[in-house]
């Protein structure tokens, strides 16, 4: 059996809670519950500015921008990780504060497992080749099962098609090809 995933993740520091573009992350309801607001199709929680106050004075150092020579790398690595893991990855897109991929993989491993895979590798890639940060992304991120291939053919799409790119990747294009500058 083969799943198809869709990755999505942000550079530390970049997409806090309450955040005025919206966010997806646990907020009190009217009765003071731990809620989320992440069903796809729905409003997600957005400009909650207390929040983000609280959410930048908890933040460890700066915010992490990325670098087309630091989004070249990384693309690298998530062809390396997903070539090594022996999943298929289709399409990877970074962009200064987040990045997407999607991925094909057969049977069933937990989509933590792949998230995780690629953040951590990413990280260790990223420190190896460039000044060391203690957390480059976030904590967690997106997970968005991919009901066949059609809907993953949609998601590289969307991948492919990301506003100001540094770094597009696509199997057939080797190596990663930079993404297009805002310019173009």
């Amino acid at each position: 059996m083969e799943r198809f995933w869709l990755l999505t993740w942000t550079t530390y520091g970049t997409w806090l809670p309450g955040d005025r573009r919206g966010f997806v992350s646990n907020v009190a309801d009217s009765q003071g519950n731990a809620v989320r607001h992440n069903i796809p199709g729905t409003r997600c929680d957005k400009d909650i500015r207390g929040l983000h106050s609280f959410a930048e004075q908890q933040l460890a150092h700066e915010p992490v921008m990325l670098e087309r020579d630091q989004a070249s790398a990384l693309a690298d690595q998530f062809r390396e990780t997903a070539q090594y893991r022996g999943w298929n990855l289709l399409a990877a897109a970074v962009m200064r504060n987040h990045v997407h991929l999607v991925v094909r993989v057969e049977g069933d491993p937990a989509p933590d497992t792949l998230l995780r895979d690629f953040k951590s590798y990413g990280s260790r890639r990223l420190n190896r080749l460039f000044e060391p940060r203690e957390r480059w992304w976030t904590q967690s991120g997106s997970k968005r099962k991919l009901p066949d291939s059609t809907a993953a053919a949609t998601a590289v799409r969307y991948v492919r098609n990301q506003q100001y790119p540094l770094v597009v990747w696509l199997p057939d294009e080797q190596p990663p090809n930079g993404g297009r500058s805002p310019e173009e």
